[in-house]
């Protein structure tokens, strides 16, 4: 079984032939199932492709992505020329590896490790490998205390809420723990501190708190779950580490809301894992995961490999990949440093803000959040409206290019559908303008209808899934 959708446009029944604007290419055929005795050649591959991927969205007005779009163009350039460097390779490319390490440090600092001129951490494929990291590290500390205390460990669990990214439901599936998911109730739509310490005992590994829902953009509480985790461990001696899931906050708060608490500051908190390929503006694939000091970070899951003649520690799940993107990651710390990134961070907020405050002036909407923590807001359909569906309004603005998702919420709250928004670099003012113009328009269509639109099949309605 492939692991991709087989869609029916990409199921030929007869070879392809080759582009008839090469005929260099005569005799030759495309390969759809299976490889040609005969290649296409570079020239007719790339043409072929290229026009194939014409049928792709815009990826600039793709909205439903946290991922990264656009960079400048002499930083694709740069990951062009270092595309061939093997990340894994540390005794071969001592100073990509360098390079890893500073980027470790800067997030350290960043995140305000009390180690962080010596800091603990590593890059990953992206902030799904960073998260399975810090939940191995949580299991592999929590079984040595059970151990330690002559108790049994066949049953760890770890706390989050429902609107936690699927790799937690991976984690917690491929390595063996008990998900304890904190449900949705009534207008909360995140985890908060008296429901997440309901679920917690002495197998719990630990708590995961989001900075930053994918459902609303809305930051959970860490300072406050950290505090009701303290009056825990004082009331029945349960000693429960936080994770900090920051795939997308852990590179906006530290600059839009710094005087939040949520990182090692916070002395309960003992990983955090981020997402580079969000905002921390690079294109996909990398992500980071930081430790708070080397003691957070079991020795047994780290692993040795030569460099120079001495060592350097490696802690991945993956092994061989480019080291393109985080010399990226890097390209873009030093060319924007701290006040950069604020001012990126900030015009994204602005464009969020500008856009919520107008679409809540629309009348059939109401917003569930309005970009003032992540520039991410989702918004509904006032109750009132009956003839169409937030899935007829992300069907007409997709005929006009934008990609803006439909979903609902999970177990509590489905009967709750909404609408949300990315703002990422490269989304201006003036591209704002346009998407509202076009959901004006949009919506007094929608509003002009006489009777209800059919419903559409839950297969063409799922517009987007978390």
């Amino acid at each position: 079984m492939a692991l991709t959708r087989q869609s029916a446009h990409g199921r030929h029944a007869h070879p392809l032939p080759p582009p008839p604007h090469h005929p260099e290419a005569d005799g030759s055929e495309v390969p759809c199932h299976h490889l040609p005795a005969e290649g296409l050649g570079s020239d007719a591959a790339y043409d072929f492709i290229t026009a194939e991927l014409l049928l792709d969205g815009a990826a600039r007005l793709n909205l439903a992505t946290f991922v990264t779009t656009w960079m400048p163009q002499i930083a694709g350039q740069l990951m062009a020329e270092t595309a061939d460097k093997n990340m894994i390779d540390k005794d071969e490319y001592p100073q990509t590896a360098e390079i890893e390490a500073r980027c470790v440090r800067i997030l350290a600092k960043l995140w305000n490790s009390p180690e962080s001129a010596d800091a603990t951490g590593c890059s990953t494929t992206g902030s799904s490998e960073a998260a399975m990291l810090g939940g191995m590290a949580l299991k592999w500390r929590w079984r040595e205390r059970m151990r330690a205390a002559g108790k049994p460990t066949d049953k760890p669990n770890l706390v989050m809420g429902a609107n936690t990214q699927v790799c937690w439901e991976k984690f917690c599936r491929y390595w063996e723990v008990e998900p304890r998911q904190v449900p949705m109730e009534g207008n909360r739509y995140h985890m908060d501190a008296p429901e997440a310490v309901k679920l917690c005992d002495e197998n719990t590994i630990g708590v995961v708190a989001i900075l930053g829902s994918t459902f609303d953009g809305s930051y959970e509480p860490v300072a406050e779950i950290a505090d009701a985790l303290d009056d825990l461990q004082q009331d029945r001696g349960c000693d429960i580490p936080i994770h900090v899931d920051g795939a997308s906050g852990g590179f906006v708060a530290p600059f839009l809301q710094p005087d939040l608490e949520w990182d090692f500051r916070i002395p309960r908190v003992q990983s955090i894992n981020a997402s580079g390929h969000k905002y921390g503006l690079v294109y996909p694939g990398v992500g980071w995961a930081i430790w708070r000091d080397q003691a957070a970070l079991p020795r047994e899951l780290v692993f040795d490999v030569n460099y120079l003649g001495g060592h350097m520690p490696t802690f991945a799940l993956n092994f061989s990949r480019p080291g393109s993107e985080v010399i990226a990651q890097y390209f873009m710390f030093a060319s924007l440093g701290h006040d950069g990134y604020k001012k990126v961070m900030r015009r994204c907020q602005e464009v969020a803000m500008h856009l919520s405050a107008n679409i809540a002036k629309m009348g059939p909407y109401e917003l569930l959040s309005d970009g003032s923590e992540l520039p991410v807001f989702a918004f509904t359909l006032k109750d009132s409206v009956e003839n169409y569906t937030v899935y007829d309004v992300s069907d007409r603005l997709r005929q006009h290019g934008w990609l803006v998702p439909a979903y609902s919420f999970p177990e509590n709250r489905q009967d709750l559908s909404v609408l949300r928004i990315v703002v990422r670099a490269g989304m201006s003012l003036d591209m704002a303008d346009m998407l509202l113009t076009d959901l004006r328009q949009q919506t007094d269509y929608l509003e002009s209808l006489k009777s209800p639109l059919p419903d559409q099949a839950p297969e063409v309605r799922q517009a987007f899934a978390h």
